[in-house]
């Protein structure tokens, strides 16, 4: 589902920034410092990323292409996606669908239906009424449509909630990067 397609996104930025700052900058603290140490291999997921987020001709700049048409079908979507990038090592199409495709993902390969990508990715709140409701008086209305600085300037331009995640995404990103992690990960043992 669409919903589960952002929650991998999500599951693989987490999963960069952890690269990053776990397995990479730390095995370049140790080259600077000289500890000796056996190099440690880990696979690096920014293609799946590219393949997401990549503008134009990824995942989520199709889908937003296709919801902008009137016409768009989730079998037409579905079309586009397999014809840009069947050539996508990290994508493929399951033999006898026309309407899923299959992502390898960082934590194994997913297989998405599109049935529904095209209508839950359409944000039907018009910016004329996004500033309203940003302006109420009323406090807990006016958090929950806040009034975005670019919005005032445009008309009811096509916004997306694929886009919208994708930038609070980066921004959460942006704001783990100036911090210092901490990770706990959960290991699961091959007997439960």
């Amino acid at each position: 589902s669409f919903e589960q397609f952002c929650i991998n996104l999500t599951n693989e930025k987490l999963q960069q920034h952890f690269n990053e700052h776990v397995l990479k900058m730390e095995q370049e603290e140790y080259k600077k410092e000289e500890i000796r140490w056996n190099q440690i291999e880990f696979s690096d997921n920014r293609k799946v990323l590219e393949l997401i987020e990549k503008k134009p001709g990824g995942i989520i700049a199709l889908l937003d292409e296709a919801c902008m048409f009137p016409r768009s079908t989730h079998e037409t979507f579905s079309q586009k996606l397999y014809e840009t990038l069947r050539k996508n090592n990290y994508f493929s199409k399951p033999k006898l669908s026309r309407t899923e495709f299959t992502v390898c993902h960082y934590a194994g390969d997913v297989t998405y239906q599109t049935d529904q990508f095209l209508e839950k990715n359409k944000d039907y709140v018009v910016a004329e009424h996004q500033a309203l409701l940003g302006s109420s008086r009323c406090t807990f209305i006016a958090d929950l449509f806040p009034v975005r600085k670019e919005d005032a300037s445009k008309q009811s331009k096509f916004s997306s909630i694929a886009a919208q995640f994708k930038q609070q995404l980066a921004f959460l990103i942006e704001r783990l990067s100036t911090t210092e992690p901490r990770y706990i990960r959960c290991v699961k043992p091959n007997n439960l």
